[in-house]
């Protein structure tokens, strides 16, 4: 295709996007800001919010091929574009610990390596050529192999994504890059204070040895070699692994066909993979820990300890809890960063996992000078809401607030297609967002309180402080518990 073509195919794209999205978008805006001059709220408080609208999930098909892969279908017409995406159960918990980064780069290497098929130049071109695009990657607990294509195009472009799923090349300089890459990724995973910030938090928490906290380091891309990639590939991609979901505008009875044509096929001899899912317990059970970096003017905090997961019974009260804490018109906002201007940015999450358990964390940033007030008021916050029954209208705000966050989660039907595979992934009911919905609904003032004294264990909160120690007055110390200091100095290679 020459270049003009493919010129004239995005041209194409953005007019249709165009027409078919942002023109209504503002015209809807004008039709929301216009009447709101008539009567403007002066406080977050006046603020009158519709009622949520109700979650409709498009009809969709559910099938299973004779191998095993279970499929998705979901027709949307509105534009000529189809995308599709498979889920993988794998995950980089599942690599050994002597060789922290080999499913990552399994993941980036499947497609930027080419297929047996096609070389990675050739397999570039073509989707270039029709404005397409096939990724893949492997985090912490599944791969994901991804299209896009305009619906002409669509039995190409899935031809060649159910190449990469099934015949990657592993091109050799294509996994040497990828791990120069990654080599390049840890030298500069210092250079961003909120990259320490998290990174070391997760290992207070989980411990620097647990799947869901280790790093990669230099001397565990060495011992990965091409092989480790395909025998990682070997042992957890196959049919019974492998959740595909379509959604565009197709007709559900030849993308069938087309499925079983390419995949149905499929049937590789693979040994059995590793299934059991690592242990989790908090490595630290208190304690303050530090992160000296002299050149900040500014500290980056975070505190918390471990939480649970999204299919607990109190998942939805605690999603109101939250909202009750962080957010605009939230207490942490409110106090610690409105009325004592102790922070830039203030926050608290509830954040669980699906299959294994998540964090609480709170924290934010504020100025050096700052850190220690900062620390106690949010402290106090968290407290207050464990201790004392919150407000009728504080309630109503919080549910307003995460009932209308949530449905945005389900702006359109691919949005909706990937909930339902992950609730399939994960074991999770069909249901679960109209569960959820209901359980937002019916949460009261008692049962903020409960899982609030539940849930949140001061005793157990581990507070991480990045920052200009010079500059933090009062000192940590202060606050009346062990600083510990942390080293993130960055392991050398062997030979640069």
């Amino acid at each position: 295709m020459k270049t003009t073509d493919r010129k004239q195919r995005i041209a194409r794209i953005i007019t249709l996007v165009f027409t078919f999205i942002v023109v209504p978008l503002v015209i809807l805006l004008l039709t929301l800001v216009l009447p709101a001059s008539a009567d403007t709220a002066k406080y977050y408080t006046d603020l009158k919010l519709a009622p949520a609208p109700a979650i409709k999930v498009p009809d969709y098909s559910r099938f299973e091929l004779k191998n095993g892969m279970v499929v998705y279908l979901m027709e949307d017409h509105e534009l000529p574009l189809v995308s599709g995406t498979a889920l993988i159960r794998t995950g980089d918990r599942f690599e050994p610990g002597s060789k922290v980064g080999l499913a990552g780069l399994t993941g980036a290497v499947m497609r930027s390596g080419g297929t047996q098929s096609h070389s990675p130049d050739e397999l570039n071109q073509i989707l270039e050529q029709r404005a397409a695009s096939i990724e893949s990657g492997i985090g912490s607990t599944s791969g994901s192999a991804s299209f896009d294509t305009l619906s002409e195009d669509l039995s190409e472009v899935f031809n060649l994504f159910a190449e990469v799923i099934q015949q990657p090349a592993f091109a050799p300089e294509k996994f040497n890059l990828a791990k120069l890459q990654t080599q390049g990724g840890i030298a500069r995973r210092n250079d961003d204070p909120n990259g320490i910030t998290g990174r070391e938090f997760e290992k207070l928490l989980y411990g620097d040895k647990s799947p869901y906290a280790r790093v990669v380091e230099y001397a565990t891309i060495e011992t990965i070699s091409r092989d480790d990639l395909i025998g990682f590939y070997q042992q957890y991609f196959r049919p019974s692994n492998l959740l595909l979901g379509i959604v565009g505008d197709f007709d559900s009875k030849t993308m069938r066909s087309q499925i079983e044509s390419k995949f149905g096929i499929w049937n590789p001899t693979l040994q059995t993979p590793k299934s059991d899912l690592p242990n989790v317990a908090q490595a630290n059970q208190s304690g303050i820990f530090f992160v000296d970096q002299p050149l900040l003017t500014q500290s980056y905090i975070q505190m918390g300890h471990l939480g649970g997961q999204l299919n607990s019974p109190d998942y939805p009260a605690l999603s109101v809890m939250n909202a009750v804490l962080s957010g605009f018109g939230g207490r942490l906002f409110n106090e610690v960063r409105s009325r004592q201007g102790l922070a830039y940015s203030v926050y608290a999450s509830w954040s669980p996992q699906y299959d294994f358990p998540g964090v609480f964390v709170a924290g934010g940033q504020t100025r050096s000078d700052a850190t220690v007030p900062f620390i106690k008021s949010v402290l106090g916050e968290l407290e207050k809401v464990r201790t004392q029954p919150i407000a009728t209208r504080e309630l109503a705000f919080a549910k307003d607030s995460v009932l209308n966050s949530f449905i945005f989660n389900f702006q359109d039907p691919s949005q909706t297609l990937s909930r339902l595979l992950r609730y399939e992934y994960f074991g999770y009911p069909k249901d679960f967002i109209f569960q959820y919905r209901k359980a937002i609904e019916a949460t009261s003032i008692a049962d903020i309180q409960r899982v609030a004294k539940t849930y949140l264990q001061p005793n157990k909160i581990v507070t991480l402080v990045v920052g200009n120690q010079k500059e933090i007055q009062p000192t940590l110390a202060s606050l009346g518990q062990k600083v510990t200091a942390i080293d993130i100095t960055i392991p050398q290679p062997k030979q640069l």
